[in-house]
Parts: structure tokens; C-alpha cells; sequence
């Protein structure tokens, strides 16, 4: 696994710009870009693909027609079009099975990603105040009290650990339990229905079904127990607000659960691994954005379909075509990131795409920013001597999961 990105040339060639519509007429189609061993990440082709004129276009496993967006300016205008839609509803909606997938609202309700405004916007607003930088800052102190006791455990274990299992799964498993008022003797469930509910090969499908249904009736639970007894937490203040349907809040509450469990376990391990290697940024919290940026582990999450027919960098999509805007690619983009295969966090990395963009942008980013930065920070000041205790490439990288990550990270110190 290359954690320094694929090779490129040192002069950072600027990428071609979009040519107009009328030149760009026959595409050649390249394969779906799953990740396969062997291949850095991102792929070195995101940036054959960011140099072609207009789009890319490629066939899903199912042999669908799918655009490919790579480069940043053309991802934002994607995730930022309304003839362009979330919503799985609709005909020619990318979906490329167990890789990637969007549920519709019949078999989850409240699931509001896949949600277009007016009807997403209900659901945004009402969670809007949750995840402030205000409320995010109050939680900071709860947040440290989480990642010293995970590090008590660790040190009192021995002088090795998996860094995936012991520390990055964890935190913000126990993060987002005690956000949702989940009791602290209820928390090891919590966090260990989650971990085999995000897990394609530490667990079998069979086992995840059945974690996710778990997991789904103690939300119900949890929800009939705040209806009666309201306490100082999300659960309490949504229900409270009324904005959302009583059918609805599992469903919400699922999403964000899941949404924020493992993207950023990932970025915590895999930003670990990159200190580890560039120790000259251990100590500086700029090294958080430019993680996020460097690794994209959402990079196939926004999945969209033209609506109406709608042009895109000079390339005509017809209405019912799939559009999948790759992340990685975007925050790639030589024109906007200079040598982005490097990792530098003195660049100002603030425009990049790692949490989406425009009205579906993640909701949590300020309080993924903060459970990264001090996990970051409480480990190496806690363990200096930490280090790796496998080669780096020889780390096990999660081809089979919908985010991109670490299966483990044995470390010793």
C-alpha cells in the first residue's frame, strides 16, 4: 500500500481544461475504477482522466453507462446542479451492488442522503444545530475523556495493538453513542454491533443483517425510552423539535451512526500510518485537513443521475445516465492542489471535497475534525515511540469496502 500516492512527475503538470461541448462526442469507455490490490490509491488513471477533454464514461458491473467526474471544478458542479439528483428513486441511479449503495426510502425511511430539496432540507435543518463548531467544542472535553481511556486500555494490554480495532473503530463508535444519550453500560453493545455492521471481512453478511437489525431495534428502544424520559442529548432535543417523523428517526439516526463510524475509524488509522511516515507533522493539527484531502476515503460515495439533460465540463448528460463524481480524484486536481500527490500540510487544503459539497456536504465535518485531531494528538503524546509493526506495504487495505481504509494496523511501541 503507497501512502504517498502514486508516482508523478515532480512538476506537477496542470490538468486540461474542459473543452467545449461540441467537441467532445465519443467517449472511450474505461473500466469502473474498484479498487484492486496492487494499485495505488487513488489510481494513477484519475489522472489520465482529469486530462481528457469533457467527461469519462464506463459501464458498472451491471453494464450500465456511467459518467465519471475528476476534476474539482466539474465534482462541485455536479454535487451542486439540480437537474442533478441523490435520490436512488430514479431511473438509472448508479448502483454497483455490494461496492457501493444507496438505500431508497421504503426500505429505510429517514435515510435523507438519497433525499433531493425540498424534502432533504427538513431533515438538514433539524440537525444543523447539532454538529456547530459551538456544540462540537463542548463536546471536546467528553471526546478527550473517550480517547484517554481507549489509550488506558491499550498501555495496560502490553506494548502492541491493532490501531484499527483498539483505538480508530472505537472512538467514534463511543462518540457518537454518548451524543445519541445510548447509557454507558450499554456502550460495548453499541460499539460492538457497529463494528460488525461496517466490517466486510471481519464479519459475513449473514452477521451484518443481523447486527444491523440489532442495532435498529435498540435505536427503536432508545427512541421510546427519550419519548418518556428526555435527557441532554440528540435523541431528546430531534424529538422534542418535532421535525422529524416519529417513523423517520430510526432511519436518521442509523445514517448517522453509520455514516460517521467508519469514515472516520479510517481516516484516524490511515492518518496514523501517514504521520508515522512524514514525522516532521506529528505535532501539527494542520496535518488534520490535509489528511482528509490526501487519503478521500469516500471517494465512491456521491453517487448521482442526471434528471433532465444536463452538460457538465462540455460533455452532454441525457437525463436517466449515471454520474459518480470521484473524490479522490477531484482533491488530486494539480490545477487546485499543487504536487497533490505529496503530503504537505502547510498547503491550505480547505477547498477540498473530502466531505462533499454543497446541500448534501457532510453534516458531522466539524466533529470528525476534532475526534481526528485529538486522536492524533493524545496518541503520540501518550506513546512517542510509537511505531509501525508490519512494513507499510504490507498493510491490509480494504479493497472489498465501500470506504476506502485499513483492515488492521498492528503497531508497537
Amino acid at each position: 500500500m503507497k501512502h504517498t500516492g502514486p508516482a508523478v512527475p515532480r512538476t506537477c503538470p496542470v490538468s486540461a481544461q474542459a473543452a467545449p461541448a461540441s467537441d467532445v462526442t465519443d467517449p472511450a469507455v474505461v473500466d469502473f475504477p474498484l479498487r484492486e490490490p496492487g494499485v495505488p490509491f487513488p489510481p494513477p488513471d484519475y489522472a489520465d482522466y482529469r486530462d481528457r477533454q469533457g467527461l469519462v464514461l464506463s459501464h458498472l458491473p451491471d453494464g450500465k453507462r456511467v459518467w465519471l467526474v475528476t476534476r474539482h471544478e466539474d465534482v462541485r458542479a455536479v454535487l451542486t446542479n439540480p437537474k442533478i439528483s441523490s435520490n436512488p428513486e430514479h431511473e438509472g441511479f448508479p448502483n454497483v451492488g455490494k461496492t457501493v449503495g444507496v438505500p431508497k426510502q421504503d426500505q429505510i425511511p429517514g435515510w435523507f442522503v438519497g433525499m433531493d430539496s425540498p424534502e432533504h432540507d427538513r431533515f438538514r435543518k433539524a440537525l444543523i444545530p447539532e454538529f456547530t463548531v459551538r456544540r462540537v467544542r463542548a463536546m471536546r472535553p467528553a471526546i478527550e475523556r473517550t480517547v484517554e481511556a481507549r489509550l488506558d486500555e491499550m498501555l495496560a494490554a502490553g506494548n502492541t495493538a491493532d490501531l484499527v480495532a483498539d483505538y480508530a473503530l472505537p472512538i467514534p463508535s463511543l462518540v457518537i453513542s454518548a451524543l445519541l444519550g445510548v447509557p454507558p453500560t450499554d456502550r460495548d453493545f453499541f460499539e460492538s454491533r457497529t463494528r460488525v455492521l461496517v466490517s466486510l471481512r471481519g464479519s459475513t453478511e449473514e452477521q451484518r443483517m443481523t447486527a444491523g437489525k440489532e442495532l435498529l431495534r435498540y435505536i427503536n428502544r432508545l427512541i421510546s425510552i427519550k419519548e418518556k424520559w428526555p435527557g441532554d442529548d440528540l435523541v431528546s432535543r430531534l424529538l422534542a423539535n418535532g421535525a422529524i417523523a416519529a417513523h423517520e428517526l430510526s432511519g436518521v439516526l442509523m445514517l448517522l451512526l453509520i455514516a460517521g463510524h467508519e469514515t472516520t475509524a479510517n481516516n484516524i488509522a490511515l492518518g496514523v500510518v501517514t504521520l508515522l511516515t512524514h514525522p516532521q507533522w506529528i505535532h501539527d493539527d494542520r496535518a488534520v485537513e490535509e489528511t482528509l484531502r490526501f487519503h478521500s476515503v469516500a471517494d465512491l460515495v456521491s453517487l448521482r443521475v442526471a434528471v433532465e439533460d444536463v452538460e457538465i465540463a462540455g460533455q452532454l448528460i441525457k437525463a436517466g445516465e449515471g454520474i459518480v463524481p470521484l473524490v479522490a480524484a477531484a482533491n488530486h486536481d494539480e490545477s487546485v492542489f499543487e504536487c497533490p500527490h505529496e503530503f504537505d500540510p502547510s498547503r491550505s487544503a480547505r477547498s477540498h471535497v473530502a466531505f462533499g459539497y454543497g446541500v448534501h456536504q457532510c453534516l458531522g465535518q466539524n466533529l470528525v475534525r476534532v475526534e481526528m485531531e485529538v486522536a492524533y494528538r493524545k496518541l503520540f503524546e501518550r506513546i512517542p515511540n510509537l511505531q509501525l509493526d508490519v512494513p507499510v506495504d504490507e498493510l491490509g487495505i480494504k479493497y472489498d469496502s465501500v470506504l476506502y481504509g485499513l483492515h488492521e494496523l498492528p503497531v508497537r511501541w
